[in-house]
């Protein structure tokens, strides 16, 4: 299909009519009729209903929405990706979760960058529903995830067990920051602790909590590798007999993504595991 077809579409969903349709694709109005009935006629059912006020969405307009909107993204992204070097022969892309970028993907991706040969590396930070929906479609190659769903043709690996620890400033405990760590850390956080599971302060990114709790006190709960500093130079303070909740890692990527360089990337990313002494402690016992 012609990507101008479903990028005049939209233009038309957003403007409303035809004729502004017309006027902000910079063509005349009668081109815009055309490619809405060569849509139309490719896709056998009606897109709009015109009237004096404009342009409304049919029923099966409204289910093409999403779809015209998916062919304009896949288009923009092979032209972000096309012409490919012609001197790399392989292109990599690797995710994670927001909360693994720092310092997992970073590492992962900083010894990249040093040790990679013949391939380009592209990787991206996303939430768990598009790493899901990317690694289903083969856009990733791997991922680190903490809740994988065990599809087939996926091979999942459990790379480390992190805890999540209850922290509070030592110049002023309160108040209690829900950190929301997913859905799994929720349903066991409140069954755990309900008399939180309402609290009047929440976050979903583990560092402006943490930023906050430092600079203005507060408690919450934190990865063990990222508070160990702070616990260490005494700025920071476990709180007493509250629970802990696991962490884990763990690497997706495709069974039949036998390449060299995805082998070569995962080998760097398991020599990080091993070289690093802070990820083995981390690994084997959090800071119990």
């Amino acid at each position: 299909m012609d990507i101008e077809l479903a990028r005049t579409f939209l233009a038309i969903v957003r403007c409303g009519s035809f004729i502004a349709a017309a006027e902000q694709l910079c063509v005349t109005q009668t081109t815009v009729t055309a490619r809405v009935k060569n849509l139309e006629a490719q896709l056998n059912c009606s897109l709009f209903v015109r009237n004096r006020a404009g342009a409304s969405l049919t029923v099966h307009g409204e289910h093409f929405v999403p779809y015209a909107h998916q062919l304009l993204q896949t288009w923009e992204a092979a032209r972000n990706a096309l012409p490919f070097p012609t001197d790399l022969q392989v292109q990599l892309h690797l995710g994670a979760e927001t909360s693994l970028w720092n310092p997992l993907l970073k590492d992962w991706f900083m010894r990249l960058t040093k040790e990679r040969t013949g391939y380009a590396v592209n990787v991206g930070v996303h939430d768990v529903s598009t790493l899901r929906k990317k690694l289903e479609s083969g856009e990733l190659d791997a991922a680190l995830m903490h809740q994988p769903h065990y599809w087939p043709g996926l091979q999942v690996e459990h790379l480390l067990e992190e805890k999540l620890i209850q922290v509070q400033s030592v110049l002023q405990p309160e108040p209690y920051i829900y950190v929301d760590w997913g859905d799994l850390f929720c349903q066991q956080h409140d069954a755990v602790l309900p008399e939180y599971a309402h609290s009047a302060l929440r976050c979903n990114f583990g560092p402006l909590a943490l930023h906050t709790i430092l600079q203005t006190g507060g408690r919450g709960y934190f990865r063990t590798r990222v508070v160990e500093p702070h616990l260490a130079e005494g700025s920071l303070e476990r709180v007493p007999h509250a629970a802990e909740f696991s962490w884990p890692v763990y690497l997706v990527y495709a069974e039949t993504s036998g390449t060299a360089p995805l082998q070569q990337a995962l080998a760097v990313l398991q020599d990080l595991m091993h070289s690093d002494s802070n990820w083995l402690q981390t690994q084997a016992a959090g800071l119990s």
